[in-house]
């Protein structure tokens, strides 16, 4: 760690930075939206076989490799070869960049939840000069450079940012479930949604009950615990790496393990599916504010409130919860312009990037290369804004081969773990399992899940005879693949 820099990042601060990055509060309410009680037994499927296994070969890598730089990048290489972990981190920075472009859009809608208690966005104009997508263009493009200007100026600023975010994820997610369960004594242990053995297999959504649309609500879970890797960027600022980096991940495993599975219970406490989630007015985009409001009003009237007076209370409930998925989406973005850049670049052999993109600033941030990417996202935000229909339909591909770009690396990390086993030099003060007939098992299986989710993600849309979503969807990882594997060859051959 760069002493000069003084940064230090204790346990709680870590976890706080891994938890407003990857936990995703609404990927709950989501759940319950399309599977209802019957999603607690596929998140809970999905953690045993592949958020807890992957938590701790990333847990035993960050441990192994505290003193790297590198992130991922700096775990492959150690692991496998430079050419793979190039390739290998290059399309998930590829698919992070892309995430950068769409997560700016998400923060402007739960910031005018926050404010007006829904979203109006579609509604915000500059007179005559700009439109509502134009505007929304330019704004998104000063978030982003907003957020690379604070975050260019150390660790200690993400971390400050991540423990205000990480502390209102975990406030509202724990609020859920105390209101929830406030509502559930005010109405003496009676449920909205009865909670029986049926329930808890069958979903109540139509849309959930053939055996793909099941398959389908199983890669999104294994996608909602996806992103835990990030946090390797900063693991040369933590304290004691070697045994706080084990630490914090294991406990932010379980605390969103356990998070997700009680608030998707306790969905039920409030909301009857049939009563409140079958209107062709709820979906994927605003059913999170629409059962925070439901409980609101609900808790009103359970407590005896006018119906005016709880109708208001439920509005309070949105606007917390648009002001938590505002700092969330804030927290999360400083994380996200800084970790992958930085474990790209720094895992890198120097000859392999262009001179200026390596340097370090005085606060050891490589703000050369993160104003680089910024300039590439806002590039990307303002021909979709400006350019019509053709820059939308260019942003709906962006968005395609974005879906398994981000998993994709998973199969590199998760396949190099018995290599890294079978390396003798390595001092591993964490050990996550011991023999390799057990690391190979469990290698295969986590690998095969994760497989298994991105081939069904790209096949997916063929049952409804969208070709093209398809297409690009698998593309996504191989083109990026591809353009990391042209450059790599051209740069060994020109430094041989």
């Amino acid at each position: 760690m760069d002493q000069k820099n003084g940064v230090k990042l204790k346990t709680g601060a870590l976890v706080l930075m891994i938890f407003s990055a990857i936990f995703g509060f609404s990927n709950s309410l989501t759940a319950y939206y399309q599977m209802g009680y019957a999603s607690i037994l596929w998140y809970i499927l999905t953690a045993v076989l592949f958020f807890i296994p992957s938590a701790l070969m990333f847990a035993e890598y960050g441990a192994t490799f505290k003193g790297a730089k590198g992130g991922i990048f700096s775990w492959l290489r150690g692991s496998v070869s430079e050419k793979t972990s190039f390739i290998g981190t290059f399309i998930w920075l590829a698919a992070w960049v892309v995430w950068l472009v769409s997560s700016t859009q998400f923060f402007l809608v739960s910031l005018s939840t926050a404010i007006f208690g829904h979203d109006t966005t579609q509604s915000w104009h500059l007179g005559n000069i700009l439109t509502s997508t134009q505007l929304l263009g330019v704004l998104e493009v000063v978030f982003l450079v907003v957020v690379t200007f604070c975050a260019a100026k150390g660790v200690d600023k993400i971390a400050f940012v991540s423990n205000i975010g990480g502390f209102f994820t975990l406030a509202i997610a724990i609020g859920f479930m105390v209101v929830s369960l406030i509502v559930f004594f005010l109405n003496h242990g009676q449920l909205a949604e009865p909670l029986t053995t049926t329930n808890l297999v069958h979903s109540p959504n139509p849309a959930f009950q053939s055996p793909i649309a099941v398959i389908s609500f199983i890669v999104y879970a294994l996608f909602a615990y996806g992103g835990l890797e990030t946090s390797s960027g900063v693991i040369d600022s933590v304290d004691k790496p070697e045994k706080t980096y084990p630490k914090a991940l294991i406990i932010a495993m379980v605390l969103m393990t356990a998070l997700y599975v009680f608030n998707i219970l306790m969905c039920g406490v409030a909301v009857n599916w049939n009563h409140a989630l079958a209107s062709k007015n709820v979906d994927l985009a605003n059913v999170e504010y629409v059962l925070i409001n439901n409980l609101g009003l609900v808790m009103g009237h359970s407590l005896g409130l006018s119906h005016s007076t709880a109708a208001t209370l439920g509005v309070i409930f949105s606007r917390f919860a648009g002001i938590a998925d505002v700092l969330a989406g804030i927290s999360a973005a400083f994380l996200m312009v800084y970790s992958p850049i930085k474990s790209f670049i720094e895992g890198c052999d120097p000859k392999l990037l262009p001179k200026g993109l390596t340097k370090l600033n005085k606060h050891n941030m490589p703000e050369r290369g993160m104003w680089v990417q910024a300039l590439i996202v806002s590039v990307i935000i303002l021909f979709i804004a400006f350019g019509g229909n053709a820059a939308g339909q260019f942003y709906t591909i962006l968005m395609d081969m974005m879906n398994v770009s981000s998993s994709a690396p998973y199969l590199f990390l998760i396949g190099a773990f018995p290599f890294f086993k079978m390396k003798k030099d390595l001092d591993r003060p964490f050990v996550f399992v011991t023999g390799m007939k057990k690391v190979w098992t469990i290698t295969t299986v986590v690998w095969l899940v994760v497989a298994i989710g991105i081939i069904f993600t790209c096949i997916e849309p063929l049952f409804t005879g969208d070709y093209m979503t398809s297409f690009w969807t698998a593309i996504g990882p191989v083109a990026f693949g591809i353009v990391a594997w042209i450059y790599y060859s051209y740069q060994e051959r020109k430094n041989k």
